[in-house]
């Protein structure tokens, strides 16, 4: 049954692996390794530089340091190296605020331009209004600056809301707008004598007003799309107002360049090119992430303007070397100091340029890890940062190993949600790109943690946690082949939990629900109503606020869609799957319950023992669900999972086989969802095929063989499937549910007299029999199931039997002689059992046919020796030596003379062979592992002490 036809859970297809690489993260590691390398040897010369300085200098000479230069540049590098190796120390977030590589230059930005132009606004208005140039303000609002820029992301988090950041995004260029209006009618010179400014009247004024209303009313009227007003909102989905959305941020970033350049018309003179360099200092500090390069920079000058001059005894002190006494090592002390601190700032810079061009690394790296979409941009961005740190850690020559896969693992053992999501999704990737699902497989299974937090994902049951909990599903559904949850408490119940729907239709009984608790919350939500009538007001004015500071959050309409696509394909980087989370959890529960099962027993034994959960899965088979609100599709992909996981259960070898067979039979709603299964017009192809096999497992324990027997409308509709002659015949596929329906009948026949005899009457004009001689006569795939069938039919069903039921049965006769000196194993035993009983019902034609073929002596022989080469039963075909027993009872009785010719075969002392070797595992029909089924109803010593009766 491996070719059938199987319902799985959607998943997205792979892409091509063909170029796909073991380790796609290589690459990167390579530079990040060089760039850390880098660092750190930075660092080693910062660590040997405060050594230096502290213990020779400081320590050594500390009267020899002039107090005016020398001993204050040491000291500020003494103070700077000790806050870095201060601030180093296990990765603190404050050295990773200022003293870090990785991420020491950063985009100018959206928000940082605009800081910028106010910034820049602020330091004019203020010189406007005072009077005045003040030296030393530029640089009082470049460190207000920096200090912004470096703290102000690390306050917003704590100080700052999402809607109060969202609306000074919004209002800030406006505000920068309206910062340029003093500056607009007037320019401004300089004076040297008093530093004061004096205002002159511009030749045409008029221009640079109608230049700043026209930027105004752009940015104003930009601001204002982005309200929450019906009518803003309406007027922003019209065909223009769509076009020009998506060219908002454009739009604005060039107005605020326009205001930059209106900024530098203001003044005239020298003062004009001191506005320009400070606003390229300024923009430069805003590119700064952090203060690594300022600090290197300031490193190298500070060693730099001492050590050129090399004036460390003073410019006017003449030094007599060959008496130098306490200071004979001074000077070179000094150098070496100098040296090592420019060449610790120039590893710094020389790090902070490479990892700029990180970029180029990182860009392949979505493609070859299989990421799509910004997020997988992100990932990537995760991982570098994730790939330095370890390279700051380890040893220098022998870094920690890291890649994709231990990142993965390492976010989902976090204890953050955001990074147990990423890296859920992430494995979830990994587990599509065969070169990489090997690696991630064996990874997980050897870490019980990882498996246990992705298990405890599962249990997630909050509304916001229904992504992260899919593709935790999605995960557990590739990993379920090759794990065993019996050491992982509570693992079942949390896979359980998939199968947990809060969809269903809420059917009341009369006689068990009542109204009270009903009316209790009634009262409550009342209670609450009227408190909230009494804030109408305060309700209105926080209305107004939102819709005048807060910018609407509206899904991203066609065009800004395929902007956005646009963008994207110029970045390189592969679009998000839009089927990615479609998946119904239920659905990916059953899939998982299906694969535990299929790989080890132990998970057999936890699924047995899991609270309720054969119950679930079998609510789900059923054509008519109590689910609202899901589609027909998913309704079919449900009841598909249900069966393919009752098919697994139900198909459990051995003793335990029986029990969990016992336990799924039990179910009161089993055997009925099943028979409306089987109606062709309810259910597809595929579903019945599994149907079928379900029954025909079910049907191996004998009460629940009874069960089936009284519901008419299984049998019947297995019996259509079995004789229906319009069944596609495409390959081997087409013929898969007659073969099983007929199995499942043939079971169904199995020591059950009733079961038989509503086989018989099920068809009417009693052409049953007809049809399953056909079957053995044509030779199809369905042959040993007919046989079977037929044979239990002779057996059970033959005070029913018509005389055309006989004759057709005589007209296979020959077939299945032919078919028993040449079968071997199963089939042999089939066919054996099937001439047994043609000789039994109808011993005249048997006879004949044995005479007339000539075949009589040979055919005899050939049992004998089939009895003698199975004195050992296997599981296989347990009863074999019984069929060959029975076959020669039957013979002998109807005709004694056969007796001369197995006496000529030696059959008595093959029959005492049997007697000799007996075997329990003789008394059943069939063998599912360890455990015998159907139970034949006459022991095999009763046939021996027949058949040498008949010797």
């Amino acid at each position: 049954m491996d070719n059938v036809a199987e319902h799985r859970v959607q998943m997205p297809a792979a892409p091509p692996a063909g170029k796909a690489k073991a380790m796609p993260e290589k690459r990167l590691n390579r530079f990040v390794h060089f760039v850390a390398m880098i660092e750190r040897m930075g660092n080693a010369l910062g660590t040997l530089t405060f050594t230096w300085a502290t213990v020779v200098l400081l320590g050594g000479y500390p009267t020899v340091l002039r107090p005016g230069d020398d001993f204050w540049m040491v000291t500020t590098i003494v103070f700077l190296e000790a806050a870095r190796m201060f601030s180093h120390g296990n990765n603190r977030p404050d050295y990773q605020l200022f003293f870090r590589t990785r991420g020491a230059f950063k985009s100018l930005g959206w928000n940082g331009l605009i800081f910028t132009v106010c910034l820049m606004e602020v330091m004019v208005c203020v010189v406007i209004l005072y009077g005045h140039w003040i030296p030393p303000m530029p640089f009082v609002l470049l460190v207000i600056l920096a200090i912004g820029r470096f703290l102000t992301p690390g306050a917003a988090k704590l100080l700052i809301s999402n809607e109060l950041s969202c609306a000074i995004s919004l209002w800030s260029p406006m505000v920068a707008i309206i910062l340029l209006g003093p500056s607009v009618p007037y320019g401004y010179g300089f004076r040297y004598k008093d530093f004061s400014i004096h205002r002159f009247i511009t030749r045409n004024p008029m221009s640079r007003w109608a230049a700043y209303l026209v930027l105004f009313m752009v940015v104003l009227l930009l601001t204002i799309s982005k309200l929450r007003f019906a009518g803003v909102v309406k007027l922003v989905d019209s065909a223009l107002g769509r076009k020009l959305a998506c060219w908002r941020r454009v739009i604005i970033n060039l107005c605020m360049f326009a205001v930059i350049v209106m900024l530098v018309s203001t003044f005239h003179g020298s003062v004009r090119y001191m506005i320009i360099a400070f606003q390229a200092y300024a923009l430069l500090i805003v590119s700064f992430g952090n203060l690594q390069v300022p600090a290197a920079v300031l490193r190298i000058g500070l060693a730099l303007s001492r050590l050129i001059p090399q004036c460390y005894y003073g410019d006017d002190e003449r030094v007599d070397r060959r008496t130098l006494g306490d200071k004979t090592n001074f000077v070179p002390s000094l150098n070496i100091l100098y040296a090592m601190v420019v060449g610790q700032g120039i590893l710094y810079i020389v790090a902070c340029i490479l990892e700029v061009f990180s970029f180029i690394l990182r860009r392949p790296l979505i493609h070859l890890a299989g990421f799509r979409g910004p997020l997988g941009v992100e990932y990537v961005d995760l991982y570098y940062a994730y790939a330095f740190e370890k390279c700051m850690r380890g040893v220098v020559l022998a870094p920690k190993k890291t890649n994709l896969i231990t990142f993965s693992i390492d976010c989902i053992e976090s204890n953050s949600p955001k990074m147990q999501f990423y890296g859920v999704q992430m494995i979830h990737g990994f587990l599509k790109k065969e070169p990489l699902k090997i690696k991630a497989i064996s990874k997980l299974t050897t870490s019980t943690k990882t498996v246990t937090t992705v298990l405890n994902m599962l249990g997630w049951t909050s509304r916001g946690n229904k992504d992260i909990r899919s593709f935790a599903a999605k995960v557990m559904a590739e990993l379920a082949k090759s794990i065993r949850i019996a050491s992982i408490p509570g693992a079942m119940q949390l896979i359980a939990s998939l199968l947990d729907t809060t969809h269903e239709t809420e059917i009341k009984d009369p006689l068990l629900d009542t109204n009270s608790q009903v009316a209790k919350q009634d009262a409550l939500v009342e209670q609450v109503s009227k408190g909230r009538q009494n804030s109408v007001r305060l309700k209105w004015w926080k209305q107004m606020v939102i819709y005048c500071l807060i910018p609407a959050e509206e899904p991203p309409r066609m065009d800004e869609q395929s902007y956005h696509k646009h963008i994207t394909e110029c970045r390189s980087v592969p679009e998000d799957d839009p089927s990615m989370n479609h998946d119904l959890l239920p659905a990916l529960g059953m899939l998982i319950i299906e694969r535990l099962a299929t790989f080890d027993l132990e998970n057999w034994m936890e699924i047995n023992g899991a609270t309720c959960l054969i119950s679930k899965i079998i609510e789900f088979a059923s054509c008519r669900t109590k689910m609202i609100n899901i589609s027909e599709t998913d309704q079919t992909m449900l009841k598909g999972s249900s069966l393919m996981v009752l098919r697994r259960l139900t198909s459990t070898k051995g003793r335990f086989g029986v029990a969990l067979r016992q336990k799924i039979s039990e179910h009161p709603f089993l055997l009925s969802n099943i028979a409306e299964i089987l109606d062709e017009s309810k259910s597809s192809r595929e579903d019945r095929e599994v149907t079928a096999e379900i029954i025909r497992n079910l049907a191996m324990s004998g009460n629940t063989s009874a069960e089936i027997g009284h519901i008419r409308l299984i049998i019947s509709r297995l019996m259509y499937a079995l004789l229906r002659q319009d069944a596609p015949s495409s390959g081997d596929t087409g013929h898969l549910l007659p073969m099983i329906a007929g199995q499942a009948l043939a079971v169904l026949a199995m020591e059950s007299s009733n079961n038989c005899l509503v086989i018989m009457l099920a068809e009417p004009g009693h052409v049953f029999i007809r049809e399953l001689t056909i079957m053995i006569h044509s030779e199809s795939q369905y042959r040993y199931a007919a046989a079977s069938l037929l044979r239990d039919m002779c057996v059970q069903a033959r005070p029913v039997l018509s005389n055309s039921d006989l004759k057709n049965i005589s007209y296979i006769l020959r077939e299945v002689l032919e078919g028993i000196m040449d079968a071997e194993g199963a089939e042999l035993e089939i066919l054996l059992g099937l001439s047994s009983q043609i000789c039994n019902v109808v011993p005249e034609d048997f006879a004949r046919e044995l005479d007339c073929g000539e075949i009589k002596e040979r055919f005899i022989k050939r049992l004998v020796d089939v009895l003698n080469s199975n004195m050992v039963p296997t599981a296989h075909c347990p009863g074999i030596r019984r069929a060959v027993v029975q076959h020669a009872v039957y013979m002998m009785e109807n005709k004694p003379s056969y007796a001369n010719y197995f006496n000529r075969c030696w059959m008595m002392e093959a029959l005492v062979m049997v007697e000799c070797t007996p075997s329990k595992a003789e008394n059943y029909r069939l063998f599912w592992g360890d455990a015998g089924l159907m139970e034949h109803s006459i022991p095999l010593s009763a046939l021996l002490a027949r058949a040498k009766r008949c010797l």
